[in-house]
Protein backbone atom coordinates (compact mmCIF):
# COMPACT_ATOMS: atom_id res chain seq x y z
CA UNK A 1 0.00 0.00 0.00
CA UNK A 2 1.32 3.02 -0.74
CA UNK A 3 2.28 5.28 2.19
CA UNK A 4 0.14 8.26 3.35
CA UNK A 5 1.94 11.49 4.20
CA UNK A 6 1.98 14.95 6.53
CA UNK A 7 -0.80 16.86 6.64
CA UNK A 8 0.94 19.25 4.33
CA UNK A 9 -1.36 19.99 1.05
CA UNK A 10 0.36 18.41 -1.79
CA UNK A 11 1.22 21.00 -4.37
CA UNK A 12 -0.94 20.23 -7.20
CA UNK A 13 -4.75 18.94 -5.90
CA UNK A 14 -4.14 21.21 -2.96
CA UNK A 15 -5.92 18.79 -0.55
CA UNK A 16 -4.21 17.22 2.74
CA UNK A 17 -4.27 14.38 4.66
CA UNK A 18 -8.09 14.33 5.64
CA UNK A 19 -9.31 16.48 3.26
CA UNK A 20 -10.41 13.31 0.35
CA UNK A 21 -11.77 10.16 1.34
CA UNK A 22 -10.66 6.41 0.67
CA UNK A 23 -13.16 6.41 -2.24
CA UNK A 24 -12.45 8.79 -4.51
CA UNK A 25 -14.20 10.25 -8.29
CA UNK A 26 -11.63 11.04 -10.84
CA UNK A 27 -13.41 13.05 -13.62
CA UNK A 28 -11.52 14.94 -16.18
CA UNK A 29 -13.36 18.35 -16.73
CA UNK A 30 -13.47 20.33 -13.45
CA UNK A 31 -16.86 21.34 -14.14
CA UNK A 32 -18.19 17.49 -14.00
CA UNK A 33 -17.24 17.14 -10.05
CA UNK A 34 -20.53 19.98 -8.95
CA UNK A 35 -22.40 17.76 -11.09
CA UNK A 36 -20.99 14.07 -9.74
CA UNK A 37 -21.27 15.76 -5.92
CA UNK A 38 -25.22 17.00 -6.99
CA UNK A 39 -26.14 13.40 -6.15
CA UNK A 40 -24.77 12.91 -2.60
CA UNK A 41 -26.33 13.76 0.50
CA UNK A 42 -24.62 16.33 1.54
CA UNK A 43 -20.86 18.11 -0.49
CA UNK A 44 -18.58 20.64 0.18
CA UNK A 45 -15.55 21.74 -1.94
CA UNK A 46 -12.12 21.13 -0.48
CA UNK A 47 -9.96 23.16 -3.11
CA UNK A 48 -9.95 24.37 -6.53
CA UNK A 49 -6.32 25.29 -8.09
CA UNK A 50 -5.14 24.83 -11.46
CA UNK A 51 -7.33 21.73 -13.22
CA UNK A 52 -7.61 20.17 -10.01
CA UNK A 53 -11.00 20.81 -8.54
CA UNK A 54 -12.13 18.56 -5.41
CA UNK A 55 -15.16 18.00 -3.53
CA UNK A 56 -15.97 15.94 -0.52
CA UNK A 57 -19.73 14.64 1.20
CA UNK A 58 -21.48 11.59 1.35
CA UNK A 59 -23.52 9.37 -0.95
CA UNK A 60 -26.23 7.30 0.96
CA UNK A 61 -23.99 7.20 3.87
CA UNK A 62 -20.69 6.19 2.59
CA UNK A 63 -18.15 9.04 2.54
CA UNK A 64 -17.26 9.81 -0.77
CA UNK A 65 -15.12 12.51 -2.30
CA UNK A 66 -14.16 13.44 -6.33
CA UNK A 67 -11.05 15.31 -8.06
CA UNK A 68 -10.72 16.47 -11.39
CA UNK A 69 -7.67 15.51 -13.36
CA UNK A 70 -7.66 17.67 -16.35
CA UNK A 71 -6.96 15.77 -19.74
CA UNK A 72 -3.92 13.51 -20.45
CA UNK A 73 -1.70 10.96 -19.24
CA UNK A 74 0.43 13.74 -17.05
CA UNK A 75 -2.10 15.15 -15.02
CA UNK A 76 -3.44 12.00 -13.94
CA UNK A 77 -0.68 10.32 -12.75
CA UNK A 78 0.16 13.78 -10.54
CA UNK A 79 -3.52 13.27 -9.18
CA UNK A 80 -3.02 9.27 -8.19
CA UNK A 81 -0.03 10.24 -6.92
CA UNK A 82 -0.96 12.81 -4.56
CA UNK A 83 -4.45 11.47 -3.64
CA UNK A 84 -2.88 8.38 -2.77
CA UNK A 85 -0.13 10.02 -0.62
CA UNK A 86 -2.95 11.54 1.48
CA UNK A 87 -4.47 8.53 2.02
CA UNK A 88 -7.11 7.64 -1.05
CA UNK A 89 -7.08 4.04 -1.71
CA UNK A 90 -9.56 3.50 -4.48
CA UNK A 91 -10.10 5.66 -7.18
CA UNK A 92 -12.97 5.54 -10.31
CA UNK A 93 -12.24 8.02 -13.22
CA UNK A 94 -16.11 9.29 -15.11
CA UNK A 95 -15.14 10.19 -18.01
CA UNK A 96 -16.15 11.09 -21.74
CA UNK A 97 -14.37 8.34 -24.42
CA UNK A 98 -14.89 7.87 -28.52
CA UNK A 99 -16.28 4.65 -29.30
CA UNK A 100 -14.35 2.82 -32.35
CA UNK A 101 -16.42 -0.15 -32.66
CA UNK A 102 -19.80 0.07 -34.77
CA UNK A 103 -21.85 -1.29 -32.58
CA UNK A 104 -21.14 1.41 -29.57
CA UNK A 105 -23.85 4.21 -29.84
CA UNK A 106 -23.35 8.10 -28.44
CA UNK A 107 -24.61 7.87 -24.82
CA UNK A 108 -23.78 4.28 -24.16
CA UNK A 109 -21.28 3.55 -21.48
CA UNK A 110 -17.95 2.31 -21.69
CA UNK A 111 -16.68 -0.04 -18.24
CA UNK A 112 -13.09 -0.42 -19.15
CA UNK A 113 -11.79 -3.72 -17.93
CA UNK A 114 -8.25 -3.02 -19.16
CA UNK A 115 -6.16 -0.33 -21.56
CA UNK A 116 -3.80 -0.62 -23.98
CA UNK A 117 -0.83 1.35 -22.40
CA UNK A 118 -0.11 4.56 -25.48
CA UNK A 119 -0.26 7.07 -23.05
CA UNK A 120 3.64 7.29 -22.40
CA UNK A 121 3.40 8.22 -18.76
CA UNK A 122 3.18 5.11 -17.51
CA UNK A 123 6.29 3.78 -18.83
CA UNK A 124 7.87 6.25 -16.65
CA UNK A 125 7.46 3.93 -13.83
CA UNK A 126 7.47 0.28 -15.38
CA UNK A 127 7.89 -1.33 -18.71
CA UNK A 128 5.41 -1.53 -21.18
CA UNK A 129 4.66 -5.06 -21.06
CA UNK A 130 3.07 -4.70 -17.38
CA UNK A 131 -0.55 -4.61 -17.77
CA UNK A 132 -2.61 -2.43 -17.18
CA UNK A 133 -6.23 -4.14 -15.72
CA UNK A 134 -8.63 -2.71 -13.47
CA UNK A 135 -9.14 -3.86 -10.20
CA UNK A 136 -11.80 -7.11 -10.41
CA UNK A 137 -13.21 -5.23 -7.52
CA UNK A 138 -14.12 -1.98 -8.68
CA UNK A 139 -14.78 -3.41 -12.06
CA UNK A 140 -17.63 -5.84 -11.09
CA UNK A 141 -19.00 -2.74 -8.30
CA UNK A 142 -19.47 -0.74 -11.89
CA UNK A 143 -21.00 -3.54 -13.54
CA UNK A 144 -23.51 -4.45 -10.67
CA UNK A 145 -24.56 -0.29 -10.49
CA UNK A 146 -25.31 -0.10 -13.93
CA UNK A 147 -27.62 -3.07 -13.57
CA UNK A 148 -28.89 -2.10 -10.28
CA UNK A 149 -30.35 1.45 -11.80
CA UNK A 150 -31.23 -0.09 -15.00
CA UNK A 151 -28.23 0.99 -17.42
CA UNK A 152 -29.64 -0.39 -20.51
CA UNK A 153 -26.39 0.23 -23.30
CA UNK A 154 -23.21 -0.06 -21.39
CA UNK A 155 -20.20 -2.16 -22.51
CA UNK A 156 -17.06 -3.67 -21.03
CA UNK A 157 -14.34 -4.29 -22.42
CA UNK A 158 -10.42 -3.08 -23.18
CA UNK A 159 -9.60 0.82 -23.51
CA UNK A 160 -7.21 2.41 -25.62
CA UNK A 161 -5.17 5.50 -23.50
CA UNK A 162 -3.08 7.53 -25.83
CA UNK A 163 -0.81 10.43 -24.94
CA UNK A 164 -2.25 12.55 -28.14
CA UNK A 165 -5.78 13.47 -28.84
CA UNK A 166 -5.34 13.73 -32.78
CA UNK A 167 -2.51 12.18 -34.10
CA UNK A 168 -2.54 9.40 -31.22
CA UNK A 169 -5.93 8.63 -32.01
CA UNK A 170 -5.84 9.41 -36.18
CA UNK A 171 -7.74 11.70 -36.32
CA UNK A 172 -7.65 13.88 -39.49
CA UNK A 173 -5.54 16.98 -38.95
CA UNK A 174 -4.93 20.18 -40.90
CA UNK A 175 -1.66 19.40 -41.66
CA UNK A 176 -0.77 16.39 -43.50
CA UNK A 177 2.09 14.33 -43.05
CA UNK A 178 3.09 11.01 -42.73
CA UNK A 179 3.41 9.67 -39.32
CA UNK A 180 3.51 6.34 -37.20
CA UNK A 181 0.09 6.41 -35.75
CA UNK A 182 -1.99 6.37 -39.40
CA UNK A 183 -2.59 2.18 -38.92
CA UNK A 184 -3.36 2.74 -35.38
CA UNK A 185 -7.48 3.12 -35.72
CA UNK A 186 -7.84 -0.32 -37.93
CA UNK A 187 -5.65 -1.91 -36.06
CA UNK A 188 -7.30 -1.48 -33.16
CA UNK A 189 -10.76 -1.64 -34.41
CA UNK A 190 -9.91 -5.36 -35.41
CA UNK A 191 -8.53 -6.51 -32.02
CA UNK A 192 -11.65 -5.74 -30.75
CA UNK A 193 -10.81 -2.57 -28.64
CA UNK A 194 -13.70 -0.27 -28.25
CA UNK A 195 -12.72 3.14 -27.59
CA UNK A 196 -10.09 5.83 -27.20
CA UNK A 197 -9.40 7.57 -23.90
CA UNK A 198 -6.14 9.48 -22.39
CA UNK A 199 -6.40 8.34 -18.79
CA UNK A 200 -7.17 5.05 -18.14
CA UNK A 201 -4.11 3.12 -18.68
CA UNK A 202 -1.98 5.53 -16.36
CA UNK A 203 -4.90 4.84 -13.70
CA UNK A 204 -4.84 1.52 -14.21
CA UNK A 205 -0.95 1.16 -14.14
CA UNK A 206 0.16 3.23 -11.20
CA UNK A 207 -2.38 1.97 -9.05
CA UNK A 208 -1.83 -1.38 -9.97
CA UNK A 209 1.50 -0.32 -8.89
CA UNK A 210 1.06 1.40 -5.46
CA UNK A 211 -1.11 -1.80 -4.70
CA UNK A 212 -4.79 0.66 -4.96
CA UNK A 213 -8.02 -0.05 -6.76
CA UNK A 214 -9.38 1.46 -9.52
CA UNK A 215 -11.83 1.53 -11.96
CA UNK A 216 -12.89 3.74 -15.13
CA UNK A 217 -16.26 4.36 -16.27
CA UNK A 218 -17.22 6.79 -19.94
CA UNK A 219 -19.48 8.07 -21.58
CA UNK A 220 -19.64 8.12 -25.27
CA UNK A 221 -19.62 11.79 -26.84
CA UNK A 222 -18.11 10.24 -30.56
CA UNK A 223 -18.70 7.33 -32.56
CA UNK A 224 -15.56 7.10 -34.83
CA UNK A 225 -17.18 4.64 -37.04
CA UNK A 226 -20.20 6.59 -37.56
CA UNK A 227 -18.76 10.32 -37.21
CA UNK A 228 -21.69 10.80 -35.13
CA UNK A 229 -20.92 13.27 -32.16
CA UNK A 230 -22.60 14.30 -29.21
CA UNK A 231 -21.19 15.61 -26.58
CA UNK A 232 -22.09 15.24 -22.71
CA UNK A 233 -24.81 12.72 -23.84
CA UNK A 234 -24.84 9.33 -21.17
CA UNK A 235 -22.42 11.98 -18.84
CA UNK A 236 -24.99 11.88 -16.14
CA UNK A 237 -25.84 8.12 -16.02
CA UNK A 238 -21.99 7.79 -15.94
CA UNK A 239 -22.13 9.88 -12.83
CA UNK A 240 -25.39 8.04 -11.12
CA UNK A 241 -23.34 4.67 -11.98
CA UNK A 242 -19.72 5.59 -10.72
CA UNK A 243 -21.68 7.11 -7.07
CA UNK A 244 -23.34 4.02 -6.68
CA UNK A 245 -20.85 1.94 -7.43
CA UNK A 246 -18.73 3.56 -4.42
CA UNK A 247 -21.90 2.73 -2.34
CA UNK A 248 -20.89 -1.22 -3.53
CA UNK A 249 -17.78 -1.14 -2.69
CA UNK A 250 -18.28 0.50 0.90
CA UNK A 251 -20.58 -2.79 1.53
CA UNK A 252 -18.45 -4.96 0.22
CA UNK A 253 -15.11 -4.10 2.03
CA UNK A 254 -17.51 -4.05 5.23
CA UNK A 255 -18.40 -7.76 4.36
CA UNK A 256 -14.75 -8.20 3.64
CA UNK A 257 -13.75 -7.04 7.14
CA UNK A 258 -16.53 -8.65 8.86
CA UNK A 259 -15.25 -11.86 7.31
CA UNK A 260 -12.09 -11.20 7.52
CA UNK A 261 -11.57 -12.02 4.16
CA UNK A 262 -8.56 -10.44 1.77
CA UNK A 263 -10.53 -10.72 -1.14
CA UNK A 264 -14.15 -10.37 -2.56
CA UNK A 265 -16.06 -13.50 -4.26
CA UNK A 266 -19.01 -14.88 -5.36
CA UNK A 267 -20.11 -17.19 -2.66
CA UNK A 268 -19.27 -14.04 0.22
CA UNK A 269 -21.90 -11.98 -1.23
CA UNK A 270 -24.63 -14.72 -2.07
CA UNK A 271 -24.10 -15.91 1.45
CA UNK A 272 -24.56 -12.70 3.11
CA UNK A 273 -27.51 -11.78 1.34
CA UNK A 274 -28.82 -15.11 2.19
CA UNK A 275 -28.92 -14.34 5.83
Amino acid sequence: MHSTGSSRKQYHIACKLGDLTEYLLVPGDPERVPKIAKFWDSAKEVSSHREFCSFRGKYKGVPISALSTGIGPACMAIAVNEASTIGVNTFIRVGSTGAIQKNIACGDLVISSAALRLDGASNCYVMPEYPAAANYEVLLALIEAAESLGVRNYHVGVTATTADFYAGQNRPMTHHYLHEMENLLPTLQAAGVLNFDMETATLYTLTALYGLRSGSICAVYANRCTDEFTPDKGEEEAIRVANEAVKILSEWDALKSKKKKRWLFPSLINTSKSR
